[in-house]
């Protein structure tokens, strides 16, 4: 005797259903910021008035603004995931800039000492940062708003204090200088094209913290950290240790930069780096990395820097004025953001 069943009507665990290719690269979180990235580099293209933003030449333009800033970024990405915020690193790559200067020039330290020391002084401030948070449990906004105004003040008076001026210059004249430079500030050619060496830093750095954030224990520490701290205390997750860890590597992440430019300059302005935090946490957003912790990408908030390279060089290309760049970045983090919402809300079958 045969028995037919019919499982037409039979519903399939969601646990153990197949998830559709096509919904997993929904739901990851760079993907609206690759979107946008696409469809941005296809209108300064088709606005380029020069013929050269799609060529190498313009690709070593845009990365040349795009590396700075996705260096940082990506770990500002990481300390977001985590659940907290840094508003003292942009200041933090003038700091170690002026730091590593002054120990050349006035202290005639060799440059690759100077860039050790500069580069445990940022991992001191980065953890002074992190156990304020932790101890205090003030916002972090709050704590590094702080140490913002702090590093500002005492790079203008220090600086002003040691060199009459609110310039360090003269650092090509230190010991190591040129080995330093060939590493951190040198540039290669591409088909003719000069690209400055931070673009293989912010890939490699890009890389590494993505396989720290995905293939990692401590990767899921900082989800955990960031999606719902007390349910990860209870799980036995070293929170407290791991945003800490988070503050230290934001922190060195903007000395390497500070490094990078105070060897292709030469030397460095007291202002080096204001202002720059606000482009750390915009390409992370346009990344998607959620405000409310929990959620990113490293690579997402490497695309978000590239798209602000995009910006740098695509709007004077199209002679366009350059005073609207601001807003259009703005433009940017709000499109970027509804856009990843809307994408991750359909993903998951419907409105949450």
């Amino acid at each position: 005797m045969t028995f037919l069943t019919n499982t037409s009507n039979i519903d399939i665990d969601e646990r153990v259903a197949r998830t559709p290719w096509y919904v997993k690269i929904f739901r990851r979180p760079e993907f609206g910021a690759l979107l946008g990235a696409v469809v941005i580099f296809a209108v300064f293209t088709a606005a380029d008035t020069t013929g050269q933003f799609a060529s190498l030449g313009g690709a070593a333009g845009w990365t040349d603004f795009a590396a700075p800033v996705g260096i940082v970024a990506v770990f500002v990405a990481l300390l977001m995931i985590g659940g907290e915020f840094d508003l003292s690193a942009g200041v933090m790559v003038g700091t170690s800039g002026l730091f590593a200067g002054l120990l050349i020039t006035q202290l005639a330290i060799p440059v690759w000492l100077a860039i050790l020391a500069t580069l445990l002084m940022a991992a001191l401030v980065g953890f002074i940062n992190g156990l304020l948070v932790v101890r205090t449990a003030l916002p972090s906004f709050i704590v590094t708003l702080g140490s913002f105004f702090v590093l500002k003040g005492a790079n203008l008076a220090i600086t002003k204090g040691l060199t009459g001026t609110v310039r360090v210059s003269g650092v090509d004249q230190g010991d190591g200088f040129d080995s330093a430079r060939a590493l951190f500030s040198t540039t290669f050619s591409v088909a003719g094209a000069e690209f400055q060496v931070s673009v293989i830093w912010w890939i490699v750095l890009t890389i590494l913290a993505t396989i720290l954030l995905t293939r990692t224990v401590f990767g899921n520490w900082i989800f955990a950290s960031g999606g719902d701290a007390n349910a990860a205390r209870n799980a036995g997750v070293p929170v407290d240790r791991t945003k800490i860890t988070l503050f230290v590597m934001t922190s060195v992440a903007a000395a390497l930069v500070g490094i990078m430019f105070l060897l292709r300059l030469r030397g460095m302005q007291a202002g080096q780096g204001v202002g720059q935090e606000f482009y750390y946490i915009i390409a992370a957003a346009v990344g998607g990395c959620l405000l409310t912790g929990g959620a990113g990408s490293a690579i997402g908030a490497s695309v978000g820097a590239l798209i602000m390279g995009f910006a740098a060089v695509g709007i004077p290309y199209a002679l366009w004025d350059q005073d609207w760049v601001s807003t259009f970045l703005g433009v940017i983090l709000f499109g970027a953001v509804l856009i990843n919402i809307t994408i991750s809300r359909r993903a998951q079958g419907g409105k949450k």
